[in-house]
């Protein structure tokens, strides 16, 4: 399983169990965790990012 194909399945899996907390994944959220897991932004990035959407 190359890369790309390992982040689509744990993309995936992630939201079969969000789903069952009754919770969405955006393709916003798929977008942010794409540019993590391609090393173009930190974890601290990452987190900050989704500090400032919430406020």
């Amino acid at each position: 399983m190359n890369k790309e194909e390992k982040f689509e399945f744990d993309i995936a899996n992630l939201k079969q169990d969000l789903a069952i907390e009754d919770m969405k994944v955006t393709e916003e959220d798929v977008a942010l965790l794409r540019r993590y897991f391609e090393n173009e932004i930190t974890m601290p990035e990452m987190i900050d990012i989704i500090k400032r959407t919430i406020n």
